[in-house]
């Protein structure tokens, strides 16, 4: 087997990491090396992953997941990196069915999720991108079964819990740091659409999501960064703005009215129509048809009518 260097970017949350690094340590298919980058953790973290083994690089304010990544993949000096995140939790043979599957080609790899506080649904599998730039976990929600349990080629490599060929990285570039943290993974797979590059679903490896440990799914700050980064994802990818655009980012609004978190998401449209122009990206973008398939695909996975009220509206008007 190749070697792996885990990377693991944190904030805080010493009780999550803890668990990961024992997933990690028992792994069938061992890691050369095991780095934590700590975004200044104030839980004792850099000091209590050291003296587990792991190689740290502590951080001395919180710059995001996007740096914390960069920082690490720079710094690993293997053939693979497994990027994931503290609040995971990975079966003894999750990284060795990981492992096989590169033997059939792609750039990287990633299995099944599921919730941690549902078992029998569907965190996620891997991302699609609508025309209007809003993004969704493939099947999240979902029950899982056997439509979920056939391997196949993706286009977005997921960043909870990925492996990738570290040339990758040399190839297309870091993640975009100024996203900060949410939809950087989304702007990576979209950099890869463009330059032909793919990966694979494994659903063999499957692991545990608790899923936004550290902030919480509407936190205020995750709402506005999730809102500005949509419009990012828009200025840097898509050949035009569109009637979808339009539509998916005013209900991306309401909904945040809806879960109380509204004018963090207001912010965030701001701040993202702010720096349109200066995230504009000139020559590659991504295809109309190649973003019509994934809204076709977004469509028959959400079912019909759509399960969720924001898709089933974004469906109706476009």
């Amino acid at each position: 087997m190749p070697d792996v260097t885990a990377i693991i970017p944190v904030h805080n949350r010493w009780d999550l990491t803890a668990r990961l690094l024992d997933d990690l340590r028992t792994q069938s298919s061992a890691l050369k090396e095991i780095l934590i980058v700590d975004n200044a953790s104030t839980d004792g973290t850099a000091q209590k992953a050291t003296a587990l083994g792991a190689r740290v690089i502590a951080l001395t304010e919180n710059t995001g997941f996007a740096h914390a990544v960069n920082i690490g993949v720079r710094s690993a000096e293997t053939e693979f990196v497994l990027i994931v995140n503290n609040d995971v939790r990975l079966p003894g043979d999750w990284l060795e069915t990981l492992l096989r599957s590169t033997t059939l080609g792609g750039w990287f790899t990633a299995g099944k999720l599921l919730n941690r506080s549902r078992p029998n649904e569907i965190d996620g599998t891997f991302d699609l991108i609508s025309r209007g730039g809003c993004a969704w976990r493939a099947n999240h929600g979902s029950v899982d079964g056997p439509a979920q349990a056939n391997p196949m080629q993706m286009d977005f490599p997921s960043f909870t819990a990925g492996l990738f060929r570290r040339s990758l990285f040399d190839r297309i570039g870091y993640l975009e740091e100024s996203f900060e943290s949410y939809l950087e993974d989304v702007d990576f797979g979209l950099r890869c659409v463009e330059a032909g590059l793919w990966g694979l679903y494994v659903p063999q490896a499957v692991g545990i999501h608790e899923g936004s440990a550290t902030l919480g799914a509407w936190h205020p700050e995750t709402a506005r960064r999730l809102a500005r980064n949509q419009l990012w994802i828009v200025a840097r990818h898509f050949p035009r703005l569109s009637w979808p655009v339009l539509v998916s980012q005013l209900l991306f609004i309401a909904l945040g009215f809806r879960k109380g978190a509204g004018w963090a998401v207001l912010k965030g449209k701001f701040q993202g129509l702010a720096q349109f122009g200066r995230m504009r990206r000139k020559g590659t973008h991504v295809p109309l048809d190649f973003l019509a398939r994934h809204d076709r695909e977004i469509a028959q996975l959400q079912g019909t009518p759509a399960r969720d009220l924001f898709w089933r509206l974004y469906f109706k008007l476009t």
